[in-house]
């Protein structure tokens, strides 16, 4: 490791304006102290990357990595239909990680940070025996009572989907399979939406001024995603697999490992959720006059036990939670 000194590595990266007026002390002293509103709730989303579990050198630049772990926090945060403020980085740093590397790391992080107004105000700095290690804190503040939640599905409920699914699990498979210099256009749009994820903060803002929504953010797949959301809210969900939103460049796979991807690949950060009927329709029209994509893709059942459906080539089946799962053997 390149970085002789932690405390002058954390006054490089140390940023160098507040967003946030309600920040009373930033980064430099034991804790960061800022200002609360009654009018809001506060909404605290923590995620952690390791090398090797959750990405390579061979995958991920160091730019790629800071910003997706804020990224993925920032999903989280949209889930919730929150604002992001503040966040805290802590990070756990090898031998073999240069400083200019880590410096690049903190400027893909600081790049999406200042995208959504959000201050770094604090963390901590230490070494690591084996990878790299970097865990992401980020505090947001939502509408006082207004939170969106797994659990507040109901029968009749329209289920939608943001965007389109199973594109960074292709563009993972693409890093993976081939190291080249140059990739095709449909390549580096699969590879771009694997390594720099778009936080759905918009959709999260809109769905708190309707009367009851429900969200979630797919992290570990479209499959684990709604079982989740069938759990917590004790109903059962029917999807209808031709519905599922697809990219144009997803299409140059086979139809196994394309759907594969779409339902279990994970690491969209798109949003999952449901609505009334009445609601989503104006919710879709809200999108649509803002050229983001939404898609109705099945509906919460009047019966069950809290399972998921799939309706795909004219027949229904349960379907599997599948998924990322980190203590799966």
């Amino acid at each position: 490791m390149s970085i002789q000194d932690e405390f002058q590595f954390i006054n490089k990266v140390r940023p160098s304006y507040l967003h946030n007026s309600t920040i009373k002390v930033g980064i430099g002293d034991d804790g960061a102290v800022y200002e609360t509103s009654s009018e809001y709730d506060q909404v605290v989303c923590q995620d952690s990357m390791v090398e090797g579990i959750h990405f390579t050198t061979k995958t991920m630049s160091a730019y790629d990595i800071g910003y997706k772990c804020l990224a993925v926090n920032l999903s989280d945060i949209a889930a919730m239909g929150a604002i992001p403020k503040y966040c805290l980085v802590s990070i756990a740093i090898p031998k073999h990680w240069a400083e200019q590397e880590l410096s690049a790391l903190y400027d893909g992080l600081k790049e999406l940070a200042n995208q959504y107004k959000v201050d770094v105000i604090g963390g901590d700095t230490t070494s690591s025996m084996s990878g790299l290690f970097l865990s992401v804190t980020v505090i947001g503040v939502v509408e006082k009572g207004r939170a969106i939640l797994r659990q507040t599905a109901q029968p009749g409920d329209v289920v939608f989907v943001t965007g389109t699914l199973g594109d960074s699990a292709a563009g993972l498979n693409i890093l993976l399979e081939s190291v080249k210099d140059t990739y095709s256009k449909d390549e580096e749009f699969l590879i771009h939406r694997h390594q720099r994820p778009v936080p759905q903060i918009g959709i999260g803002r809109k769905l708190v001024h309707f009367e009851r929504a429900c969200l979630n953010d797919i992290s570990d797949g479209l499959a684990s995603e709604l079982h989740e959301i069938a759990e917590s809210s004790q109903v059962s969900i029917r999807i209808n697999r031709d519905k599922i939103p697809l990219s144009r460049p997803i299409q140059n796979f086979d139809e196994s490992k394309k759907w594969t991807w779409a339902l279990t690949g994970g690491e969209d950060f798109e949003l999952v959720g449901s609505l009334p009927p009445s609601d989503y329709e104006l919710f879709k029209q809200q999108c649509e006059r803002e050229g983001v994509h939404i898609s109705d893709i099945g509906s919460v059942l009047p019966k069950g036990e809290h399972s998921v459906l799939i309706l795909e080539e004219g027949k229904e089946h349960p379907l599997q939670k599948g998924g990322y799962n980190h203590f799966k053997k």
